[in-house]
């Protein structure tokens, strides 16, 4: 699809440390506000990808949704930990696996994955860091694969006591996702993230990103993300 110029419409945003050149157009992703700047759908336009701040990136942050997206963008949480945070809106769409991957090849730093604590959170992580199934001809251009899972994870629900009123009950069909995914092989050789799954399924609840306003508006970027970072705290 990508040779032949047939690409998807802008789906993915990034904000944060990161300059680069859209065509003639120099873009400064600090000076896009809270909604961020779309990821160019066309990736050849894109170059000279860089982080000339007087404190440069040191890592990407890969967000799962918009609405923490735009929290962390409205927090100009960058400004406070230098980053990069990219969203791709839901699933990993091709233009933002891509730009993700060119990111990560100029500026050499860590990426660090913010997902919803569920099984499908962490499919959505896999395929940024593999591909999907159904494009695995493809993986050279669009895998990212030394990605951090940073959180939501399982174990965080009670290590931040996230409230019980902010916690959803597994469905069925999440439980046999859930038992189908912690079966891949590239889970199997994360032991982290087997384990991870294992407590999913064994407190048989989830939870969204979302769920972390309940402790407050700015709980997210004050709270729990700096004592993530301070701790070191992905696997």
């Amino acid at each position: 699809r990508h040779s032949l110029q047939v690409t998807a419409s802008e789906k993915g945003l990034v904000v944060g440390k990161l300059q680069f050149n859209d065509d003639d157009d120099i873009i400064d992703c600090t000076k896009m506000g809270r909604s961020g700047k779309n990821i160019p759908s066309y990736l050849d336009r894109v170059s000279n990808i860089r982080s000339d701040y007087d404190r440069p990136a040191e890592f990407i942050l890969l967000v799962e949704k918009d609405a923490a997206f735009q929290r962390l963008a409205e927090d100009r949480f960058y400004n406070q930990y230098p980053c990069i945070i990219i969203t791709g809106k839901g699933e990993a769409d091709l233009a933002t696996r891509m730009f993700l991957r060119r990111v990560k090849e100029s500026l050499k730093i860590p990426i660090l994955g913010l997902f919803d604590s569920d099984a499908h959170g962490l499919k959505i992580l896999s395929v940024y860091m593999q591909g999907s199934e159904a494009m695995s001809h493809d993986t050279a251009n669009l895998a990212t694969p030394d990605i951090k899972w940073l959180g939501v994870r399982p174990s965080d629900l009670d290590k931040y006591n996230i409230p019980k009123e902010c916690r959803l009950d597994l469905t069925e069909n999440d439980i046999q996702f859930a038992n189908s995914l912690r079966e891949k092989p590239y889970i199997k050789k994360r032991k982290e993230w087997a384990k991870e799954l294992d407590t999913l399924l064994r407190t048989k609840q989830k939870a969204e990103i979302q769920a972390f306003t309940s402790k407050g508006f700015q709980y997210l970027t004050e709270t729990y993300l700096p004592r993530k970072l301070r701790e070191g705290d992905w696997v």
